[in-house]
Order: structure tokens, then C-alpha cells, then sequence
């Protein structure tokens, strides 16, 4: 989703700039994916903000959306339900803020990790142990749900091998 509504508008008043953005990702048509939505770290949960936000978004769009929130008040009990009842998958991320950001959460039919290189965000390269057990977690994750992983650890290449990595553990264990 882009910066003008996520970063810009943080979410308020931001239903020209939606309806303007979907139109154009819903050109894609079997193509697109699903839409994420990463928030800047200083935006908190405020119902009265994301309330409006996600019900114009499900008003205009029923396909699959995650979120992938960096301010330790997303990671609540209310949020998740929040979440949930809106059909929205909350991102799995590394570095995590919170020990739940650690997991998938939220709407539970969408499984989506983003993996941005620790302990050096965006310049750290995962080790063999972590991509051995992220294997399992992913084959098992997709066993239940569609599952996505993302590596953003680019500053220094290393989101490709850690993902041809991954993905040739993901075929031993599938």
C-alpha cells in the first residue's frame, strides 16, 4: 500500500487515495496477489482511525490483505480481534518488536512472514539453523493456509540466498 496513505495520511482520511490505489492493483486481476499494508512505527491502534480504514478497504476489496504493524499497542488482544473480524492477517516479522510480532496473527486464513535480517535490519543474513526451522514452520503454515515469506535483508544481497536457501529445505520437507 502506498507511503501517502500508510505513512502521509497514516490511515485517516485516506478513502480518495485508497479507492484510487485498489483501482489500480485490481487491473492485475488474478495476477495480484494480496496487499500489504506496513505502518510506520510511530502509528499506534487507534479504533477510531483503523476502524473506517479497513471497513473502506473490505468495502472495496474482498481479496487477501495483511498488516504489518511496528507499534508494540498493535499487539493486543483487541487488535486481534480487530484483525480477525476484518479478515486481516497480521505479518510475522524479524526483528521483532513485541515476542508475538514474532508470529503470524490476526485473521488466520493467510500465513505471511517478513524477514528484514537480524540482528543488522536489512544487511543481516539468517543462518542455517533459523532457515532449517523456518522450513517447518513455513511447510507447516502452508499445510493449513496459503503462506508467503518475504526476505527485505537486500542492503548486501543476502535476501537471495537466504531465500534459494529456503526454498530448497522447503522441498526436503514438503
Amino acid at each position: 500500500m502506498p507511503g501517502e496513505i500508510t505513512r502521509t495520511r497514516r490511515l485517516a482520511k485516506a478513502t480518495d487515495a485508497l479507492e484510487e490505489f485498489l483501482s489500480g492493483v485490481q487491473a492485475l486481476g488474478p495476477k495480484l496477489g494480496l496487499l500489504l499494508i506496513q505502518l510506520p512505527p510511530s502509528l499506534s491502534f487507534d479504533i477510531r482511525v483503523t476502524e473506517p480504514f479497513f471497513a473502506a478497504l473490505r468495502h472495496d476489496y474482498a481479496g487477501q490483505v495483511v498488516c504489518e504493524p511496528r507499534h508494540p499497542s498493535w499487539f493486543t488482544e483487541e487488535t486481534e480481534n480487530f484483525l480477525r473480524a476484518t479478515r486481516v492477517a497480521r505479518a510475522a516479522v524479524d526483528p521483532a518488536i513485541t515476542p508475538e510480532a514474532a508470529c503470524p496473527g490476526g485473521w488466520s486464513g493467510l500465513g505471511y512472514y517478513r524477514l528484514h535480517g537480524s540482528p543488522r535490519m536489512y544487511y543481516s543474513s539468517y543462518d542455517e539453523g533459523y532457515l532449517d526451522k523456518l522450513a517447518e514452520e513455513l511447510a507447516a503454515s502452508a499445510r493449513a493456509r496459503p503462506t508467503w515469506c518475504i526476505f527485505d535483508n537486500t542492503a548486501l544481497g543476502a535476501a537471495t540466498a537466504n531465500a534459494l536457501g529456503l526454498m530448497g529445505r522447503l522441498r526436503a520437507v514438503s
